[in-house]
């Protein structure tokens, strides 16, 4: 820090933005140490089976016009970290926030439940053409 502080120009650095350079530094090393970056993938895969996944409340949505309390994620043990609403990004919604059709839910907990919550999609019907017995020879 003390070679921040020695260095030629930075005077004038912290006369322009007003800003106390040396300080922000050790701000920003202090905070790197209290929390420092984690593999998020590693720390939550916690228990096999679990982890974090995305889900949309669609338009027919079971989950339209409920609160988190009443949407039932928490007993399936499904945490919603974020609710993504349009550009609007809520972390940890409260219990009364209502779910609106086009929310996101990152949420962490059992894949297999929240496999279970996305809706199937409707199977297209191959286009397959039978083909003729014999081979068409064209002249």
């Amino acid at each position: 820090v003390m070679e921040v502080n020695s260095s030629p120009g930075l005077e004038g650095i912290e006369s322009a933005t007003g800003l106390d350079v040396a300080g922000a530094i050790i701000d920003y090393i202090g905070n790197q140490v209290a929390f420092p970056e984690v593999d998020v993938r590693q720390r939550l895969s916690v228990s096999t089976g679990y982890g974090v996944a995305e889900l949309v409340v669609h338009t027919n949505a079971d989950l339209v016009g409920k609160t988190m309390r009443e949407s039932g994620l928490r007993e399936r043990d499904i945490t919603v970290l974020t609710l993504h609403r349009g550009t609007a990004v809520i972390p940890n919604p409260k219990r009364d926030a209502v779910l609106e059709a086009g929310d996101r839910l990152l949420c962490f907990g059992k894949l297999e439940e929240m496999r279970s919550m996305i809706p199937e999609r409707r199977r297209r019907r191959a286009r397959v053409r039978k083909l003729p017995k014999e081979p068409i020879i064209e002249s």
